[in-house]
């Protein structure tokens, strides 16, 4: 696929613009590393300075990281995804409970209304998951089940754009999860508010799923004071 030649500035953009629709197409899947520099060179038909150039600026922006003796690679699918973690970043636990409220909320209504059977089997194993680990009080196990339950839930939401938003949560996600088993001495009340949770969701019932949330996101935030 080669682009039009114009000017060294309006090409390296092009070349920018394409790689971000590889990345965004998941055509270049996020934590896989680019092809090899000539055949992105043969590729986009552009000198070793403009790719270079391009990469550096999507390096930049955060869609790319070079790691050291080892390449570069897809860091994330977006640069609005970048911006949204950078913001994340430096936001306290509190603010970020509030987000996962709005996001978590919404993707139960929606998850009690679209689950369907793959849903269902997703979320019982990561709830299986997490039983598990809180029964051989693996607290570092639990946290990791915890989170790909809560991804499984926006998952069956169905909508591609919340569950893009939820992803970009993730690093802040894994935090805040973090420091709140710790910090909290109701492991019991987590498992089963989510237990209950789940069985709202595959049962379809939406009120019931909306409690769930509000009630232990009304408890992490009880373990903050």
């Amino acid at each position: 696929m080669s682009i039009s030649k114009t000017n060294r500035f309006s090409l390296v953009e092009q070349v920018v613009s394409q790689i971000e629709t590889l990345i965004e197409s998941g055509e270049w899947e996020i934590g896989n590393q680019i092809p090899p520099e000539m055949d992105l060179i043969k590729h986009f038909d552009v000198s070793r300075n403009t790719l270079r150039e391009a990469i550096r600026s999507l390096v930049y922006a955060g869609l790319l990281v070079t790691k050291q003796g080892k390449g570069t690679f897809v860091k994330s699918a977006s640069s609005l995804g970048v911006a949204f973690q950078r913001r994340i970043q430096r936001s306290s636990l509190y603010e970020t409970l509030e987000v996962r409220h709005a996001l978590e909320r919404e993707g139960a209504q929606l998850a009690a209304l679209r689950r369907d059977q793959e849903d269902i089997e997703k979320l019982q194993f990561h709830i299986t998951a997490c039983r598990k680990a809180a029964e051989e009080k693996d607290i570092k196990a639990y946290e990791q089940s915890d989170i790909q339950l809560h991804k499984s839930i926006m998952g069956s939401s169905h909508n591609a754009l919340l569950i893009d938003l939820y992803e970009h949560m993730e690093d802040s996600l894994h935090e805040s999860i973090h420091q709140i088993v710790r910090m909290s001495s109701e492991a019991n009340f987590h498992l089963s508010i989510h237990c209950t949770l789940v069985e709202a969701i595959i049962e379809r019932d939406v009120m019931r799923a909306t409690e769930a949330v509000n009630e232990y996101i009304a408890q992490f935030k009880k373990s903050l004071k």
